[in-house]
């Protein structure tokens, strides 16, 4: 497994050796002894959650003011454009962003730890996402940050989405609860 820092050191692209042959190919997707050793944290993943979008469809940006959740996103089928955004106050990348393609081809993850926003958007046809998180969903402390928000200026590759109406409804940057 190879790590690689993005724009912002704590976000982090993990990209897997992968074995293939004529019958096809393996790796091992997680490993919680390596991973651990790559980041130097001691991270407890409690919930796999496992989703399946459309092209266009933008999942995001969401958090949780408490209970704040650590993620390991990756795609076993399709493409997406995976976003995380610096929501600690303090933070010398505090409101910056990061994009990552994430695919079934290139089999790379991204880790998102707490204090984070995050959201995708769909690139290919269809694309299902498996992400690990180190925290519980607790729905009263669900958080969006309006997608398009130009304080961010998140770079998306598509600019009509498909939104949910709790994400069409997601607060300006200016105007949301951040990690302390």
């Amino acid at each position: 497994m190879k790590v690689q820092a993005t724009k912002i050191p704590e976000v982090l692209i993990f990209e897997p050796k992968i074995f293939s042959d004529n019958r096809g190919f393996f790796y091992e997707s997680f490993n919680n002894c390596q991973f651990n050793e790559l980041t130097g944290l001691n991270v407890s993943f409690v919930q796999e959650n496992h989703s399946t979008s459309y092209k266009n469809v933008l999942r995001g940006l969401h958090y949780q003011i408490r209970k704040p959740q650590g993620k390991l996103v990756r795609v076993v089928a399709g493409e997406i454009f995976d976003v995380a955004i610096d929501l600690r106050k303090g933070s010398p990348t505090f409101s910056h962003w990061v994009g990552v393609i994430l695919s079934a081809e290139n089999k790379r993850q991204l880790w998102l730890p707490e204090g984070f926003a995050h959201g995708f958007v769909v690139t290919s046809t269809s694309a299902e996402c498996f992400y690990k998180v180190t925290n519980y969903r607790v729905l009263e402390f669900e958080r969006a940050i309006l997608w398009n928000d130009q304080t961010i200026a998140v770079d998306w590759p598509v600019k009509e989405p498909i939104l949910s109406a709790r994400d069409q409804s997601g607060k300006l940057l200016g105007n949301i609860e951040v990690f302390l």
